[in-house]
């Protein structure tokens, strides 16, 4: 009984074609937003209509999109992908910056990450203040016959001036590498909380309306009560 139940199939309302009923879904059953935008569209479309679950997933998307269009405006690329994925049901995870984050980094990626958090420490200013007055002090003192570098100090000057050309675009490599890695982040958590809200809003629509309709079932099981109370009186009355 259960198996020929299962092969029962049903023909879907907007694009014809026949399914398991398993797949199917009746247009009645649906939150009113989406019976109505379904029946704006699909003529002798009833509430026993049956709908398949591609055609509710892409008529979910475009009544969220439309939601979304309203309380934002024109919609972004992040938005739509989430539309996207929100209506496969696939996730919202994105892939470029799962392998960004977790993938090893090269060599000189590495060097460059090592450079910029050695620069920008008290161990980098404090070594470099030292190395700067033994170089003035061994030139200026004179602990050698000859200084190898005199006042006004021109090599110490060039090795500066080559530290800093060095050293500018090493941090800014990884610097850039960094933002990249927090952009991708930030678009993640943006994507993540966007399909969360859409979850969390869909299944209040959901609740709303099942209690609707409950509230319906025991109004009409309240006035058949009463209809019956009647007749039984009634007939006693008699």
């Amino acid at each position: 009984m259960g198996r020929h139940s299962a092969l029962k199939t049903g023909q879907c309302i907007v694009c014809g074609r026949t399914f398991p009923l398993t797949r199917l879904h009746k247009v009645g059953l649906l939150r009113p937003h989406l019976f109505e935008m379904i029946c704006e569209e699909v003529k002798d479309c009833v509430a026993d209509s049956l709908i398949c679950d591609e055609d509710l997933a892409r008529y979910r998307r475009r009544y969220v999109e439309k939601l979304l269009e309203e309380e934002r405006g024109e919609l972004s690329e992040l938005d739509r992908q989430v539309l996207d994925n929100f209506e496969k049901g696939a996730s919202t995870v994105q892939t470029s910056a799962a392998n960004l984050l977790d993938r090893n980094p090269t060599f000189g990626e590495r060097v460059a990450d090592k450079v910029a958090s050695f620069g920008g420490s008290w161990t980098f200013i404090l070594t470099f203040i030292a190395i700067l007055v033994m170089w003035m002090g061994i030139n200026v003192v004179g602990l050698f016959s000859q200084p190898f570098d005199p006042y006004p100090f021109i090599l110490l000057n060039l090795v500066l001036s080559c530290l800093a050309a060095l050293q500018a675009p090493v941090i800014m490599m990884s610097q850039r590498r960094q933002e990249e890695k927090d952009r991708l982040r930030s678009e993640n958590d943006y994507m993540i909380n966007l399909r969360a809200e859409l979850e969390i809003r869909q299944l209040h629509e959901k609740i709303d309306h099942q209690m609707a309709r409950q509230w319906e079932r025991l109004a009409e099981l309240q006035q058949i009560q009463i209809e019956l109370l009647e007749r039984h009186n009634g007939g006693r009355g008699v």
